[in-house]
């Protein structure tokens, strides 16, 4: 598994392969456009050109990128859901200009519609977007999720049928996320909780279908449905489920990155990534 962490673009897209570079990732996660406003900045030949010239110096990858926290394709608010869908085809051509070919999305709220609502909401917008961007090689990765208030995402269940019930559902992904699972109610921490997770997911949606997985620990408990970060080996879920995820065999193929609390320096990142690395077994 190539271990990295979600770093910053400010002072351009190019910027996050030096911040990489700098706490030792081998892949990198990034936004692709500023994540907090709907304005999106032109990106420019240059700015393209130099992203690329850094992806190639520095050996990081893969580039994952993640999609705005501004959207949400189950929103029954129809200005909020056409502008989603806009703003997720925009992001989808940037990431295919940077030649970035996965961008990790949740997969919205139904804000009290119901879950089958919800869901339908969200394969229509998805496959609108899969009809706007025929030959792009960027691919949307649906992202495991909490469950906090009305998010979708956080039962194995409700992707699969995402996966299914989308107009060229063959096209999307899923990125899993350890935080998000546990907090969902699926065990990590013992060999016998991990692999009935891992069986489950298999089952369900199947691991040809992941590409992603972002390590995070979990401050809350098991089955909280609380979204909330924590340094690895400082959570619930501790240091012997991450142990478990980065030797099996099956993983190995994936990026496996961080979107833990970090300061300025991003000295988190270092000790963090440090600490994954001491749980391999050679």
């Amino acid at each position: 598994m190539r271990l990295g962490a979600h770093e910053s673009i400010a002072g351009g897209v190019h910027r996050a392969f030096d911040r990489a570079q700098s706490v030792g990732c081998d892949a990198v996660q990034i936004f692709v456009r500023p994540n907090r406003s709907w304005a999106v900045p032109p990106l420019n030949e240059e700015g393209i050109a130099l992203f690329r010239a850094r992806a190639a110096e520095t050996d990081i990858r893969p580039v994952v990128a993640h999609a705005s926290y501004l959207l949400n394709l189950a929103s029954p608010k129809d200005d909020l859901w056409h502008r989603s869908i806009d703003t997720l085809i925009i992001e989808l051509e940037r990431c295919d200009a940077l030649g970035v070919r996965w961008l990790v999305l949740h997969p919205g709220a139904h804000v009290g519609t119901g879950e089958e609502a919800g869901l339908t909401r969200m394969a229509q917008a998805l496959g609108d977007v899969h009809n706007a961007t025929p030959g792009l090689r960027a691919r949307i990765l649906l992202e495991t999720t909490a469950g906090q208030g009305t998010r979708l995402g956080h039962r194995f269940e409700q992707l699969a049928w995402l996966l299914e019930h989308t107009v060229e559902g063959e096209r999307l992904g899923i990125c899993l996320d350890t935080c998000h699972v546990f907090a969902a109610g699926y065990e990590l921490r013992t060999p016998k909780g991990y692999a009935a997770t891992i069986e489950a997911f298999d089952h369900t949606i199947g691991l040809g279908r992941l590409k992603a997985i972002h390590l995070n620990d979990c401050r809350g408990k098991l089955g909280s449905r609380k979204d909330r970060h924590e340094h690895i080996g400082d959570g619930q879920i501790g240091v012997d489920g991450f142990r478990q995820l980065l030797n099996d065999p099956r993983m190995g193929r994936l990026p496996g990155l961080l979107e833990t609390p970090k300061s300025d320096d991003l000295h988190e990142d270092r000790q963090n990534l440090a600490v994954l690395r001491a749980l391999r077994e050679t």
